[in-house]
């Protein structure tokens, strides 16, 4: 992360393609004094939207279903998009950051510089997020961010994040998701419905998410501590770890009926086969990140009956496309029919994030402007996919107003099906009631 730093830091210092494009129109604009006026009528050019996504890596569950949702607002966008400064055509480049920060900020800086795209797109985890919309913010182009808690986004990306008296919002730079302390009400209340002796053990990786998580002041440990939870706290482990010996022994002397952390699929695989053969036997386990995507569940075979997770989207979210007027439920079953594959959480919010580059691109009032873009991206009220979409809102701290609009949370069980394969259960919804229950928690066996 160090290292991801100081080449963003080095970006700042550069000057910013629409710094220097202001220059030049300047330029041509004092040349042209004097000069007959010649009326010209407005020609519609090409909108580019930039994409960056985890595709490859230890995140790419996190954009298996990008490129089809792509393709899709490719063929709805065909024949053009018509603006308030006319029709456009719209050409999407896509990029992967091969789940690594420094590469993502790279392939943005390219996006911005050489391709000169109008509207940059980003989903998934800090490591892809927030690398890109720093570039995004030094470069002056606008951002539309998605699938990390708001916390690690905005705060990650602040020059100070230990002293919030110095966080700044940003001009270019929004993103759209759930925070720390949705996450939290929702764990706590699956954990509710189940009686244990509340000590709880965390999984937190040295990563922007895990380092949020476990944060003393804006992560778990306050508010567990509120909520009369003890959290055994083992520290910060590396990512890609093969041995979890430690972090089990630590478990087990502490008595832990509650296993909770944010970890990313390959390590949840490790852990959970490790916790197993050496006789850790909690009776929950509500594991953010890798618990969302039904190939990790799967790969530990019968054993992942009834482990938790935070749920962002099903089909059975009662949201439309703003743009198709599809249910949630006729997205993911056009996504199976088309790929083969099962629906997951991340195919509602890559259709939001198109969803709003059209609307966006809709109302500019010039689309070429990154100004008029970013200006519009602020004034959006849209219905979406995976729910309302609104900056501004009182739901927020004031210095996060501006940059993030929040959307609903629930949790989620994952069951043994009787054909096999599971099925994802919504067992909580108290901080979103319009999002219905398909069962109650249940211990671990």
């Amino acid at each position: 992360r160090e290292e991801t730093t100081v080449d963003l830091r080095t970006t700042f210092l550069q000057p910013s393609r629409r710094t220097v494009l202001k220059g030049i129109g300047a330029g041509l604009a004092a040349s042209a004094l004097g000069a007959p006026m010649v009326a010209r009528a407005q020609s519609a050019g090409t909108i580019k939207l930039g994409f960056v996504t985890p595709a490859t890596g230890p995140l790419a569950l996190f954009g298996e279903t990008d490129g089809w949702a792509a393709d899709k607002i490719k063929a709805l966008l065909k024949d053009g998009l018509e603006t308030a400064a006319g029709k456009f055509d719209v050409e999407i480049l896509i990029r992967d950051s091969q789940s690594d920060p420094n590469r993502a900020a790279e392939v943005a800086k390219e996006l911005i510089v050489d391709d000169e795209i109008n509207l940059m797109l980003v989903s998934s985890t800090p490591e892809t997020t927030n690398p890109v919309s720093t570039t995004c913010e030094a470069e002056q182009i606008p951002c539309l961010s998605t699938v990390a808690p708001w916390q690690p986004w905005f705060i990650g990306q602040q020059g100070n994040p230990g002293d919030p008296a110095s966080w700044k919002p940003f001009n270019y730079a929004y993103h759209f998701f759930w925070g720390l302390e949705d996450i939290i009400a929702v764990f706590t209340g699956m954990w509710g419905q189940i009686e244990t002796n509340k000590k709880v053990g965390g999984l937190f990786p040295n990563d922007g998410d895990g380092n949020a998580w476990g944060d003393k002041v804006v992560g778990f440990p306050p508010v567990l501590e509120k909520l009369g939870y003890g959290l055994t706290d083992t520290g910060r482990y590396q990512n890609l770890t093969d041995d979890f010996s430690a972090q089990i022994n630590a478990f087990k002397q502490a008595e832990t009926e509650i296993l909770t952390g944010v970890m990313i699929p390959p390590d949840l695989t490790t852990f959970w086969n490790q916790a197993k053969q050496q006789g850790l036997k909690p009776k929950i386990a509500s594991i953010g990140k890798a618990l969302l995507f039904p190939q990790t569940v799967e790969a530990l075979g019968d054993a992942g009956h009834n482990l938790s997770t935070e749920v962002w989207w099903t089909p059975s979210h009662p949201f439309k496309s703003s743009l198709t007027g599809e249910t949630a439920a006729e997205v993911s079953t056009a996504f199976t029919t088309s790929t083969g594959r099962p629906w997951t959480q991340p195919i509602g919010f890559a259709h939001a994030l198109f969803e709003l580059a059209v609307d966006v691109m809709k109302r500019a009032e010039d689309v070429t402007d990154g100004d008029a873009v970013a200006k519009a991206i602020g004034e959006t009220k849209l219905d979406t996919l995976v729910g309302p979409i609104a900056w501004n809102n009182a739901n927020l701290p004031p210095f996060a107003q501006k940059n993030v609009a929040k959307t609903p949370l629930v949790g989620g069980q994952w069951r043994l099906k009787s054909g096999g394969g599971y099925d994802l259960v919504v067992v909580e919804n108290g901080q979103a009631p319009n999002i219905p229950l398909g069962g109650k928690m249940e211990a671990l066996s």
